[in-house]
């Protein structure tokens, strides 16, 4: 395995080199020492990333990723020595959940929690996903960071937070709104597919997506004559993301079927 040319393929900046270098090194002490290893919390994008860069390596099993429940967005890469099951990873994990209680006449989001969280110093792969409702709110976090914020996460901007631990099986994560939309479209083009599922006409699209806003499973892209196929991904920054649930038939008109299901 040469690394440096691995990293250099798969990585897009030196942010994400530095990233993509910690899973090679978790991967290599998992198997060196033949023990369970972990990365901090990756984004999607550093996922994507992470994924290309095992197969890349010629690693196809032995991992999985895993945030505190099913369908975390940010998620920790665990990797599983000879003598363990992949299934076992995720109850061997060091995540943690942190519940914050506050005035539900304070309107909290997310930027005010992970600005706050910031503030304190913690760095981004130390967080999880940061689930937000009204008066309530649970943090996923490293569980070397999980006493530091039972001691110092007081509050979040003005707003007084009193915290206490969650056991990771009483996490009830918010149900994610989502809604069908079934379209037709002239090609698979990426700008054709973003006209239908952000609801802007396809030279808006097209400008989006030649501005560096679009992400394609995860990943930049600014090229508007991508092909799109059936289970792919696409985000914009400011508009939210969309899955190509189905791409199957030819309408009356001779265009192809879509089914987008559209995050809100």
């Amino acid at each position: 395995m040469d690394k440096a040319k691995l990293l250099e393929r798969a990585a897009q900046t030196a942010e994400e080199r530095m990233t993509l270098a910690r899973v090679l090194d978790k991967y290599e002490q998992s198997h060196q020492r033949n023990l369970p290893t972990e990365t901090g919390f990756l984004s999607p994008q550093e996922q994507a990333a992470a994924k290309a860069l095992l197969a890349a390596a010629g690693v196809r099993e032995g991992f999985c990723f895993f945030g505190g429940f099913e369908g975390a967005e940010r998620c920790k890469l665990l990797f599983a020595p000879d003598w363990m099951e992949v299934e076992d990873l995720p109850a061997q994990c060091g995540i943690a959940a942190v519940q914050c209680r506050f005035y539900e006449g304070d309107k909290l989001s997310h930027r005010d929690f992970l600005g706050s969280l910031m503030g304190l110093g913690l760095v981004r792969e130390k967080i999880g996903d940061i689930l937000v409702q009204s008066g309530n709110a649970v943090i996923l976090a490293d569980t070397s960071v999980e006493e530091f914020l039972l001691r110092e996460y007081i509050s979040a901007g003005r707003t007084k937070l009193s915290v206490s631990s969650l056991p990771l099986d009483e996490l009830t994560p918010p149900e994610k709104k989502q809604r069908n939309i079934r379209d037709t479209v002239m090609s698979l083009r990426l700008d054709s597919v973003c006209s239908s599922g952000f609801s802007v006409s396809r030279a808006k699209a097209a400008d989006l997506i030649a501005a560096g806003k679009v992400e394609l499973n995860w990943r930049l892209c600014q090229k508007a004559d991508k092909t799109v196929a059936e289970g792919d991904v696409i985000s914009c920054r400011g508009l939210g993301k969309f899955e190509v649930a189905e791409v199957g038939g030819l309408s009356k008109k001779g265009r192809t079927n879509l089914l987008l299901k559209r995050y809100e």
